[in-house]
């Protein structure tokens, strides 16, 4: 008897692999300030889309709004839910889903639709940015955290290093990261019916903060992290790991704004974009 197992999303294993919150638990405080500029209300009705364990989906919550957290990997949505009952957070729940389908939302059902670093990993970029306006309200806001390729800065040189040591992606591939390109972020969301004027772009600081060396959060990327696994594993296969790591400790080294001994802080820019509905 021969038994077919069902072919796993590729985006849903690279999100699932490892452990990202070991890397979100370095993110929550410029989570925190981020969320706490976007005029958010109480009694509003956020989707949070790519949400993780709730970096962003949780400060939305304090401020008030009914929270509804979307994400493609089954652990990080667990860990937000364990995240809000521990908590006591009574108005914010995580659901599996795909920001290419969200099938099980009706249109208009958000006041805000926001994704950080969440919906630019997701493939098919045209059918994301449809559906974050199909679910968005009339008169509603998208708000959209992306990194910018070939930024110096901190995840966009992880990503680019990263690269050099995998084998190159499949044909028909489209880089997350042209989610940080004004022009390939106005043709997506033109192509979903808004008008260019309603679109708008400024570019931001994210700090990520660790209680531990440069080289231990290197240690962190390659361990939990699924781009830099991923990379580490075509690495090894080359004989090239111990070059990767040297290559990622010393970007992490030179972009430390830590004065204090033993811990790292790294800034890196970011694409804030706003689209209005």
């Amino acid at each position: 008897m021969e038994i077919f197992a069902e072919k796993m999303n590729p985006n849903k294993a690279l999100w699932e692999k490892g452990d990202f919150i070991r890397i979100a638990q370095t993110m929550r405080e410029s989570g925190e300030a981020l969320v706490a500029g976007l005029g958010i209300k109480k009694g509003m009705d956020i989707l949070d889309l790519g949400c993780g364990d709730g970096t962003t989906a949780l400060p939305e919550a304090r401020l008030g709004a009914n929270v509804t957290g979307v994400d493609i990997a089954r652990n990080l949505v667990a860990a937000g839910n364990r995240r809000v009952r521990h908590e006591g957070i009574n108005n914010c729940i995580f659901h599996e889903g795909d920001a290419t389908d969200l099938y099980s939302f009706r249109d208009s059902s958000f006041d805000m639709t926001i994704s950080i670093f969440g919906a630019m990993f997701a493939p098919k970029p045209f059918d994301v940015a449809r559906e974050m306006v199909r679910v968005t309200r009339a008169g509603g806001m998208i708000v959209m955290g992306n990194w910018i390729p070939g930024d110096p800065t901190l995840v966009a040189q992880i990503l680019k290093i990263s690269a050099a040591y995998t084998p190159p992606p499949p044909d028909g591939f489209v880089s997350p990261m042209l989610w940080g390109v004004e022009l390939n972020v106005t043709e997506r969301f033109r192509a979903a019916g808004v008008a260019a004027d309603n679109i708008s772009f400024i570019k931001e600081t994210y700090t990520f903060n660790a209680p531990y060396t440069p080289e231990e959060f290197v240690s962190e990327f390659k361990h939990y992290y699924g781009p830099t696994m991923n990379a580490f594993e075509a690495a090894e296969k080359n004989g090239k790991a111990a070059q990767l790591q040297y290559d990622l400790e010393v970007l992490f080294n030179s972009q430390n704004k830590s004065m204090q001994p033993g811990t790292t802080s790294i800034p890196a820019t970011f694409l804030l974009v706003k689209v209005k509905v």
